[in-house]
């Protein structure tokens, strides 16, 4: 994908792209990026392609929903006037099902999930902003396992509207599987959702070749 000069390069998720973010730093400042795959990414695209002069922006929320997105989707995403926003959310709308029921947590379902995603892709996409979708992911190796067979079931749903909206789309479970062939789930997260800094790295990977922004630029 080839992107003009001085582009605003968004990212948008939950505690897998917030990574420990500084919250009061100014866009693309020092510590602004987190120390996760924003950060990787920033790094990539300064080294390689310094002439672009792109603005990487961390809008990550850790423990957002797809809801909780769109309650800030016009500050955080619109209001910013980005070239491109890359999403990916769902860990959480899957995890509250499990982890929060004696916290009477409100649960995201699939039908709400689709809904209001379709939503935000719709704002987006009449704002001329180009979209990335980036699917939630597990490092969990058992198909079978409750909490990954939803979040597989989440996956479907985003690889649909990706499909629907014409979108550029990846998967970062396919690369987590591929790495759980030969090691333990623990190599990546302790808790199988938040990942090590070689879990960032396959998101980057992902990210690098879903939009192959380095690829058609250097």
């Amino acid at each position: 994908m080839t992107l003009g000069k001085k582009s605003r390069l968004l990212f948008v998720g939950d505690s897998i792209t917030d990574s420990n973010r500084n919250y009061e730093a100014i866009p693309a400042g020092w510590s602004s990026f987190g120390d996760g795959y924003v950060n990787l990414i920033n790094a990539y695209t300064t080294a390689l392609l310094p002439d672009k002069e792109y603005m990487v922006v961390n809008k990550g929320v850790s423990g957002d929903t797809i809801v909780d997105l769109k309650s800030r989707w016009q500050q955080d995403v619109l209001d910013f006037k980005p070239d491109t926003v890359t999403i990916m959310i769902g860990i959480n709308d899957v995890w509250r099902h499990f982890d929060g029921t004696f916290c009477q947590s409100e649960f995201v379902h699939p039908t709400v999930f689709e809904q209001v995603y379709r939503e935000l892709i719709e704002e987006t996409l009449a704002k001329g902003i180009k979209v990335f979708l980036m699917s939630p992911f597990m490092v969990e190796a058992n198909h079978q396992d409750p909490m990954r067979s939803m979040v597989d079931d989440y996956r479907s749903i985003v690889k649909k509207l990706s499909e629907k909206y014409q979108l550029v789309h990846g998967d970062v479970q396919k690369k987590i599987d591929q790495f759980l062939k030969y090691q333990s789930s623990y190599v990546l997260s302790s808790d199988r959702v938040h990942v090590s800094l070689a879990g960032h790295l396959l998101i980057v990977q992902e990210w690098l070749e879903m939009t192959k922004i380095i690829e058609n630029e250097v």
